[in-house]
């Protein structure tokens, strides 16, 4: 007589009395046991990209496993994270959430594909990337106190350029207007490199931009950097202030989190954070952010995941404020 298969109607009653439960449990203990897939939001190349291909190449000398990097492009990031909240809870695809998609897009957009509070789970911090406050060479200001004055004398007279609206550039410019109680206009680019030709002739005036485009700007003396956007001084640039030292309880800096889809098991969630702090916390790779203008941010799957949702509440006036959406 052969012998008995149960069908997939008989194991999934085995499951829920429990006695699949121990190899199910003993597989997800054993986190990665085969290779990884890594999807990256953003293009092959960028900022973005680089920086997740170093922490992935990190994570697969640590656990001896492949984590694969797979670019899916579109809508600000939308569409990689809509993969990522579509695949298969087992902790073998995972990828790269941040402010623009998880704080920024949920007010930003009338409609998600995705629930940024629901459809993930969230494990760590990846890194965090401040921008940097870049003027015209011909504005008398050599601060950011002077340059505040410069714009109160003349309001409506001066604007900033940023990336497009909704991003950080942009969000740095508005978070600036409020706090220093001043008027500028902003004037949106596809991209920010494409607005220091109009920043450097006198077209516009300033941009909130990236630390490492803004400083390679600065550095060859096209533009005058003034202040950083995070709360306290960048790493990268230590002798320039931070604009909070000026604005108390300014704060802006880009963010992203290494993110998986809803109901990764709590055992290989632990152990991919546990994997991630000592990738994060490795001195060759926090060298190599520090390249980039960025810092490594290892965080516990509970604080990411406060840090989310606090981030989506305390940007979403500004974002209102701004005018901004997207459909």
């Amino acid at each position: 007589m052969r012998g008995f298969t149960p069908g997939r109607r008989a194991m999934l009653g085995l499951a829920a009395t429990g006695l699949a439960a121990p190899r199910l449990a003993g597989a997800q203990d054993a986190w990665p046991s085969r290779p990884v897939r890594y999807i990256c939001p953003y293009a092959a190349g960028g900022p973005t990209d680089t920086l997740s291909r170093q922490f992935c190449q990190k994570m697969s000398e640590i656990t001896g496993q492949q984590f694969v990097v797979e670019n899916r492009t579109g809508s600000g990031g939308v569409v990689g994270n809509l993969a990522i909240a579509q695949s298969t809870p087992d902790g073998y695809t995972i990828g790269m959430g941040g402010i623009a998609t998880h704080a920024i897009s949920p007010t930003l957009y009338a409609r998600l594909p995705f629930d940024p509070h629901k459809d993930f789970t969230f494990v760590t911090g990846l890194w965090q990337l401040p921008n940097l406050l870049v003027i015209n060479n011909d504005i008398p200001a050599r601060s950011v106190a002077e340059l505040i004055a410069v714009l109160k004398a003349n309001p409506g007279r001066y604007s900033y350029g940023s990336a497009g609206p909704g991003t950080t550039l942009h969000i740095s410019g508005e978070l600036f207007k409020m706090k220093a109680g001043v008027d500028m206009a902003h004037v949106p680019y596809r991209g920010s490199a494409a607005a220091y030709p109009d920043i450097i002739a006198g077209r516009v005036h300033m941009i909130f931009d990236n630390i490492p485009g803004a400083l390679a700007q600065a550095r060859e003396g096209r533009v005058r950097a003034l202040g950083v956007t995070s709360a306290a001084r960048s790493p990268v640039v230590p002798d320039v202030p931070s604009i909070a030292e000026t604005l108390p309880g300014y704060d802006m800096s880009s963010w992203t989190c290494l993110c998986g889809p809803a109901g990764v098991p709590r055992a290989a969630i632990e152990r991919m954070s546990a994997f991630a702090r000592r990738a994060l916390e490795a001195e060759d790779l926090k060298r190599q952010y520090l390249d980039q203008g960025s810092t490594a941010w290892w965080t516990t799957p509970e604080q990411v995941a406060d840090f989310r949702a606090a981030e989506e509440q305390r940007l979403a006036p500004i974002i209102r404020a701004s005018g901004a959406r997207a459909e």
